[in-house]
């Protein structure tokens, strides 16, 4: 294990989890790869940019709200209602000193404060003002997400701060505008700020939400009763607020001969992140993390390396964490952990699965069973969705996934866990299949 220390900054640490030993002529190497943050400040601004950070008042950071104000949002009223309250509790939970914004979603997007293009500074008087403008709020007209998505970036680009941060609420599909929109203004976010999207309600689409969280680093979850959304907000904001330092990146270096197959985070959910590797120099390669505070997460490794006789071993890849800096260098955050590969005639030692790789192995198989189970039964095929959902009943049971299995219980019948047996219910709420679509990537970590 490598440890980055420094005062006023986090400690970060690698832990790398493999069965480094391989059969003759064997190419795959696979590893968990576990982070972790502790203690305070932020690498990113306390060590390069020290006026960014105030140890008495946190990380400099800069927040927009983004409220769906479309005519649905009035059906039942009480929804707007509750997402006004919603959004003035999230106002009450930023710390003093936080820049932030709120922003009314319709097929267009418009500045409900604090207005002119700029940021409020958080203090009583302007999260006063903020709250007294939350009650203007009124619902009519369409659904365009990338409009809300293109205003919160650029009102959070007009801040100089470390952690840039959106909280997006929506109740409808985004019909105002094309996928291909939607998809652009993510690519162009990508990277500028984070953002959790919550669905309130039944009639959203999960895959919308979840592709916004998933693009720009963020989480997704339903809120199925407006009544839960200020809970659900305060809760949101308290996290954002816990954030320490942006734009980590997990640096992957392979020596000659060898490729990265993928790399995927594991928990505390399934995301994949192979895809948004951009390149860092002769065999190396970033894979974006977005923001950290206090927290732990794991990352599957997998790489191939050449074929090689019994008695070789070879370094299969070095991991390390970085702060891509503007100016294109980087802030090494010294932690490092090795990925090796040793091959043996030993076939106990070269057949055993290491319990770290076999577990998330079967929580990223979990995750896509039942969005594949979900999706079959949307379609009408109820066989096809029944072997899937019993197979996510079979992994949810053996990984001791409680959350989940609680949650497919309420779209099948559980005969036998141990054998996946089930049957699909008859009847399912909305709310009971879009909460397990929804929730579907959250896993467990390893049984100690």
């Amino acid at each position: 294990m490598a440890i980055f220390s420094k005062s006023n900054v986090p400690q970060f640490s690698v832990d790398v989890y493999q069965n480094e030993y391989l059969p003759e002529g064997g190419r795959e190497v696979n590893a968990i790869v576990t982070v972790t943050a502790t203690g305070g400040g932020t690498v990113g601004s306390a060590a390069a940019a020290p006026h960014l950070y105030s140890p008495s008042q946190g990380p400099s950071a800069a927040v927009a709200i983004m409220v769906d104000c479309s005519g649905s949002m009035d059906y039942p009223p009480t929804k707007m209602r509750n997402a006004r309250d919603a959004t003035a509790a999230a106002i009450d939970t930023l710390r003093d000193g936080v820049h932030f914004s709120v922003i009314g979603g319709t097929h267009v997007a418009k500045e409900v404060y604090p207005g002119g293009g700029r940021l409020a500074v958080a203090d009583a008087t302007t999260r006063e003002q903020a709250k007294q403008a939350l009650r203007r709020l009124s619902a009519g007209g369409g659904t365009a997400i990338g409009t809300w998505l293109r205003l919160a970036d650029r009102l959070l680009s007009t801040a100089d701060v470390a952690i840039r941060h959106g909280i997006l609420l929506t109740d409808g599909r985004n019909e105002h505008e094309s996928p291909q929109d939607l998809k652009a203004a993510l690519v162009d976010c990508a990277g500028r700020f984070t953002c959790d999207a919550r669905g309130v309600g039944t009639d959203w689409e999960v895959k919308e939400v979840t592709g916004i969280a998933s693009a720009l680093l963020g989480t997704a979850d339903i809120v199925a009763d407006p009544a839960g959304l200020a809970a659900d907000f305060t809760q949101m904001m308290e996290t954002a607020m816990g954030k320490e330092v942006a734009d980590v990146a997990l640096r992957l270096w392979t020596p000659v001969g060898t490729a990265i197959k993928f790399v995927k985070q594991v928990a505390p959910t399934v995301e994949e992140l192979t895809e948004r590797r951009t390149e860092a120099g002769p065999r190396a390669g970033d894979y974006p993390t977005g923001s950290w505070g206090d927290e732990s997460r794991d990352y599957h490794v997998c790489v191939e390396v050449p074929a090689a006789n019994v008695g070789q071993e070879m370094l299969a890849a070095r991991v390390s964490l970085v702060i891509p800096q503007p100016d294109h260098t980087v802030q090494n955050l010294g932690a490092q952990g090795l990925v090796r590969a040793v091959w043996t005639d030993d076939m106990s030692a070269s057949t055993s699965i290491n319990p770290q790789v076999a577990h998330y192995t079967g929580q990223a198989e979990l995750a896509q069973v039942i969005q594949q189970g979900l999706d079959l039964r949307k379609a009408g095929d109820m066989d096809g969705a029944t072997a899937k959902l019993g197979r996510a009943v079979q992994l949810a049971s053996a990984s001791g996934n409680g959350d989940t299995a609680k949650l497919l219980a309420k779209v099948v019948d559980v005969v036998d866990a141990t054998t996946g047996t089930v049957r699909l219910k008859a009847k399912v709420t909305d709310a009971d299949e879009m909460t397990l679509e929804t929730r579907s990537t959250k896993t467990v970590r390893v049984k100690k």
